[in-house]
């Protein structure tokens, strides 16, 4: 039998994602929930906390798991020096500069390091589910316009300049103004801001890519049906993501979304972008 791969899962449905793909191939998995972030997930079977995150590497080893996966959203969390055990205390000093880094590009490669260091083989949840990034071009019945396309370049070039800084990796436009930019808070934030302070209507799209030298194995942005409901209460006219550098979650249930409401979605392959 397989040995079990764990997923280092956060919130969102890729999490969610991810244990159905597995189940439906007879996988065995073990989930791994991050302490205050486990809330969408239907089971958490090993809670993981950074306090106690060498007592899990033990034990993960111990049901014979080799490989990891990061899922789901995730955002540093402070650290209790009260519940740091004796396996975990000569991790601290580097936990607490994966939570100083100050982004989330620093904390993850920290991350990956310690479970790397530990033995552990870090799987891409695209190695999981290959058809998460979906092939160039318009699935939607809508289509972009010229005017979309030049909106898409001057989004990408935000995207490309927020990614550097290890900010966020999405934005809005409408007729080369930038109308919004995604931050900690991430894109259903930012679309909610956009709509409750925009006008009905105003069109221009959401763009989404993975930031310049990011390691594609973690935090690689996603959309799904919800993203497409959230363009559309902010008024745009559709949504354009980076070839190779986006998943989204659900590709027919996102296409459908997006054929109900009128917006297009375009797989884009731009200068920065890869498929």
């Amino acid at each position: 039998m397989a040995a079990p791969i764990a997923l280092i899962a956060g919130e969102g449905a890729l999490p969610v994602r991810l244990l159905q793909v597995c189940a439906a191939q007879g996988r065995r998995v073990i989930v791994c929930g991050v302490f205050g972030h486990d809330r969408d997930l239907p089971r958490n079977d090993m809670p993981l906390r950074l306090e106690t995150l060498g007592t899990t590497l033990d034990e993960l080893k111990a049901h014979g798991v080799a490989e990891v996966c990061f899922c789901g959203a995730v955002q540093p969390p402070r650290i209790d020096p009260a519940l740091i055990d004796a396996a975990t205390a000569p991790l601290v000093e580097r936990m607490v500069g994966a939570v100083a880094a100050g982004g989330d590009d620093a904390a993850l490669r920290i991350a990956i390091e310690l479970f790397e260091d530990a033995g552990f083989y870090v799987r891409a949840a695209t190695d999981l589910v290959p058809d998460l990034l979906p092939a160039e071009g318009v699935p939607s019945q809508a289509r972009p316009s010229d005017a979309h396309g030049a909106d898409a370049g001057r989004a990408a070039a935000v995207v490309a300049g927020l990614g550097a800084l290890d900010i966020g990796q999405g934005c809005v436009v409408r007729q080369g103004r930038v109308l919004a930019v995604e931050a900690a808070p991430g894109t259903d934030w930012m679309l909610q801001s956009l709509a409750a302070h925009a006008p009905a209507g105003q069109g221009g799209l959401l763009y989404k890519a993975p930031k310049p030298g990011q390691d594609r194995r973690v935090d690689l942005p996603a959309i799904g049906p919800a993203t497409v409901r959230g363009a559309q209460a902010a008024g745009l006219d559709g949504i354009a993501i980076a070839l190779g550098g986006v998943m989204v979650l659900d590709l027919p249930a996102t296409v459908a979304e997006a054929d109900a409401a009128g917006l297009f979605l375009w797989i884009r392959r731009g200068a920065q972008d890869t498929g």
